[in-house]
């Protein structure tokens, strides 16, 4: 089975020994990304709605980078540290997905990556 390394400047660089996404066949393994500004590096300002989305905006450049799209994702793991945020967190992925929409996980977690309230992971499935 071929391997590819799927990268793109239009999300976070890694910041670890890891890639933004990993390609395996048809399917495409998408690192954890937390709410950091592409351009700079930084965490973005901003609550958890603003980090939320800007999460989902760096893995939807991934995705993009892959030959893929959102639509394409069959599972996201979400990563918060504070199960209260669950449902800004529900309002914003509804606002990047349709139905049918992908399976899915939310677990709240004591810490994540540069004091960021989100994370999330995903896999996709290209044609």
């Amino acid at each position: 089975m071929s391997r590819s390394i799927i990268t793109t400047d239009k999300a976070p660089a890694a910041i670890g020994p890891y890639s933004q996404a990993v390609r395996a066949g048809n399917t495409v393994y998408f690192s954890g990304q937390i709410p950091l500004d592409p351009a700079t590096g930084t965490l973005v300002d901003g609550d958890i709605a603003a980090q939320t989305r800007r999460v989902f905006d760096n893995l939807k450049a991934v995705a993009e980078a892959a030959g893929g799209s959102l639509a394409k994702i069959v599972r996201v793991g979400i990563y918060v540290t504070d199960l209260a945020n669950f449902a800004t967190v529900n309002t914003v992925m509804a606002d990047y997905f349709q139905a049918p929409y992908p399976a899915r996980s939310t677990i709240e977690v004591s810490g994540l990556p540069k004091g960021a309230e989100v994370e999330v992971d995903a896999v996709m499935v290209l044609d």
